[in-house]
This record gives C-alpha cells, structure tokens and sequence, in this order.
C-alpha cells in the first residue's frame, strides 16, 4: 500500500510549493513527475470516505441540583401513603358528626382499649387545629415520601403521632389527645433536619429549602395546645424528639433509589 503523499512539493525550476496531485508546475510549466501518486481507494474502488466519530450518548439528564450521582428522584411519583394520612384525617372530622370522640379516639381513661393510641391522630373535632396539623403532614410527608419511599413516612407518622399519644395516655390519669400535632412536629424535623446539618456542613445556603417557611409552620403547630385542648403537649414533645431522632438518621443514608 502507497504511503500519503505530502502536502505540496516545491518545484526546482521556479521554487514554488504545488500539490503533490499534478504532474507540471503551475507557474512556468516545468515537468514535476511522470505521473501523480496513486488515491488510495477501498476494496470496491471508490474512494475510502472518513467514518465521522460518534460520541457515546449518556444514560442520564443532567443531574440537577441536590441529585447525587446515579441516584434519580422522581418527582412524578405519588405520594400515596402521604395521600392516604391525609385522607384519613379529613375522614376523621367527618367521622365525629357520628359517633363520640371518647368512642374512637383518646378523649379519657384508655380502659385497656389501647386501639384508641392508633386512630387517635385521625380524629379532631377543631377544624382550624386540623388545618394547621394537616396542611404540614401533607407538605413535609410529601417531602419525605418523593425522597425515602412511603414506609418511612407511615414509620414516622405512627411512631411520632400514636406513640406520643401513648406517652400521654401513659402518664395522665384523664388524658385527652386527638389530632396528628405529634405526627405534624414528627415528619417536619424529620425532614428538616437533614436539610439544617447540610447546610451546616457546606457552610452555605444553595439549596431551595425555605426554612422560615417550615419555622412558621412548626410554630404554628406548636402552639396548638395553646389553642385547643384536644392538642396534648405531651404527645407533641413526644412526636418532636421522635422527628428529631429520625432526622438525625436520615441525615447519615442518602435517598432510596
């Protein structure tokens, strides 16, 4: 196989540099070669075109912000266990136009129908404290299910929710513990939590959290023993320390794949 020809060569009658392709100088017509160098061409005869290099096409988007790599939140998932807290507690409002309160939730001595621990934090009878303890367990259980899958969200409800309704109805002889206030403060620092240590640990504030929006909302939830008494401030300290808790976990494993 012929070797590439160079890229001009210089006549010796007038000096000029000319393609290596022709056979006379342009310039003052003396005789270069006998013949051009030969194309190298391909096995059929035609000319061998250049193959353009493909770069490989990559798996992924570009990762956007608080994305680690090979992990994709999808934040088109339904939050179906935060949908169905929610809904529950919505359906506990209802549920006393019916029945008595003392009959499906903690609103006196347990009696040894410690059932009640469980439906307790569906059931309210204060349409503003519902509000209040709703609205954050839907926004912060959202929050916590799109990164860490619904089962910690259900783990965190009942363990911060019930459990502080059974701390209260453990140590008051008469207790009276309604609504999710302990689940609310539960799911809120569970979240917040990790987002506080980050930024600590970055020393800046690049994510998109608004965390005087989640003060306002944990205050507000806080002080609803101030305002209804069905909102027990023991099982309210209880479900905090237990989101405090979680949070301290959760900030120590990344998101669920």
């Amino acid at each position: 196989m012929a070797g590439s020809p160079d890229l001009f060569v210089v006549c010796k009658n007038c000096g000029s540099e000319v393609s290596p392709y022709i056979t006379e100088c342009p310039y003052c017509g003396q005789r270069l070669r006998k013949r051009a160098p030969k194309i190298e061409r391909d096995a059929e005869g035609g000319s061998r075109p250049k193959v353009p290099r493909r770069l490989p096409k990559p798996t992924l988007g570009p990762l956007r912000h608080g994305e680690i790599p090979g992990i994709r939140i999808d934040e088109t998932r339904r939050p179906y266990a935060t949908i169905l807290l929610v809904g529950l507690s919505v359906a506990g409002l209802i549920l006393l136009a019916f029945v008595h309160k003392a009959d499906v939730a903690v609103a006196g001595p347990i009696d040894g129908e410690w059932w009640r621990v469980a439906t307790s934090p569906f059931v309210y009878s204060n349409p503003w404290y519902e509000f209040a303890a709703v609205l954050t367990i839907g926004i912060f259980g959202w929050l916590l299910e799109r990164r860490h899958g619904p089962l910690l969200v259900l783990i965190v409800f009942f363990a911060c929710g019930s459990g502080g309704i059974a701390a209260a109805a453990a140590v008051q002889v008469d207790p009276v513990a309604l609504g999710g206030n302990g689940a609310a403060l539960g799911l809120l620092l569970a979240w917040a939590v990790p987002v506080l240590l980050a930024r600590r640990a970055r020393r800046d504030s690049d994510d998109d959290a608004d965390l005087l929006g989640v003060l306002a909302l944990g205050l507000l939830v806080a002080a609803m023993p101030l305002a209804t008494p069905d909102a027990n401030a023991i099982a309210e300290g209880v479900g905090a320390v237990g989101g405090l808790v979680a949070g301290l976990g959760l900030s120590q494993v990344g998101p669920r794949r």
